[in-house]
């Protein structure tokens, strides 16, 4: 019986530290993957800079990497080439320059480009979620908490979403106003919720 517990605590160490190390190695080889990527789109680039598509794709990797001054650069380029591109990629180029702007600080401009995106494509929640996070930022409680019930009207199982909301009503309550009609509520735009899935920005921001 003695012996069993050594073991057992032994065979629990050897399986923490087996798991720590798969972690840590997925880690590494996403981060190689990242700069061997980076360094090809960068050849690409310089060899045709009219290539929207493949602005977008290292702008991508310049967030993943956190190069937030050359990520800002690379997607004002995108722009300016992305004419007679559908309006879902420019509004995919639009909330990546928001959030790069975010990373920053500028929160302000960062506002503008979440809205110029929602202008291009209404029905996308991340583009709502990343704006009511940095209306928040500026001080804009109610803006924020119209651009959170937006996000979560397209998309219900927002989790972060609905964090961000239930954390702003407990600091800012929302006001009650008392009509003669039933209340109207805010009619959020349908449509199918993009797809993330190649959303450089599909947050992290505001989690």
């Amino acid at each position: 019986m003695d012996l069993l517990l050594p073991q057992a605590y032994l065979i629990g160490l050897i399986v923490l530290l087996g798991g720590a190390a798969v972690v840590i190695g997925l880690q590494v080889w996403r981060v190689r993957a990242d700069e061997v990527r980076l360094a090809k789109l960068e050849i690409k680039v310089k060899e045709d800079s009219k290539d929207s598509a493949t602005l977008y794709e290292l702008a991508s990797v310049q967030l993943r990497k956190r190069l937030y001054d050359q990520a800002v650069d690379t997607l004002k380029l995108a722009l300016k080439r992305s004419d007679g591109e559908p309006g879902e990629a420019r509004a995919l180029m639009q909330n990546a320059l928001g959030f790069a702007l975010a990373a920053q600080g500028n929160h302000a401009a960062a506002i503008r480009h979440y809205k110029s995106a929602l202008q291009a494509k209404a029905d996308y929640p991340v583009a709502l979620n990343n704006l009511g996070y940095a209306l928040e930022r500026q001080s804009l409680p109610e803006e924020a908490r119209q651009a959170y019930s937006q996000a979560l009207a397209l998309d219900p199982g927002n989790k972060t979403t609905s964090k961000r909301l239930k954390l702003l009503d407990r600091r800012f309550p929302a006001e009650t106003v008392e009509t003669a009609g039933p209340a109207q509520g805010m009619a959020p735009t349908t449509g199918r919720s993009a797809s993330t899935k190649n959303d450089a920005s599909g947050q992290k921001k505001a989690s």
